[in-house]
C-alpha cells in the first residue's frame, strides 16, 4: 500500500474508475447479446427495437472514456449489418 496521500487517492480513484467502466462494458455485452438473440429468433422488429437500444448504450460508452470512438463505431457497424442481413 502506498505511504504518501497522492498515491493513496489514484489508488483509490482508479479503483472507482476501473468499477464504473466494469459496470459500463457489461451493460454493452448486456444490449448487443439482446441484438443477437433477436436476430437468432428471426423477429427483426425486435432486432431494430434491440440495435436502437444497443447504439445507445455503445455510444454513451464511448462518450465516457470507456471504448475509442471507432472500436464503437465498428461495434454499432456491424450489428446493423447483421440486422439488416435478416430477411
Amino acid at each position: 500500500m502506498a505511504n504518501i496521500k497522492s498515491a493513496k487517492k489514484r489508488i483509490e480513484v482508479s479503483a472507482r474508475n476501473a468499477e464504473r467502466n466494469k459496470a459500463i462494458r457489461s451493460g454493452v455485452k448486456t444490449a448487443v447479446k439482446k441484438v443477437n438473440a433477436a436476430i437468432e429468433a428471426n423477429d427483426k422488429e425486435a432486432a431494430k427495437a434491440a440495435l436502437l437500444n444497443a447504439t445507445s448504450v455503445i455510444e454513451r460508452a464511448c462518450t465516457k472514456g470507456v471504448y475509442h470512438k471507432n472500436y464503437a463505431a465498428r461495434k454499432i457497424s456491424r450489428l446493423a449489418i447483421a440486422v439488416n442481413k435478416m430477411n
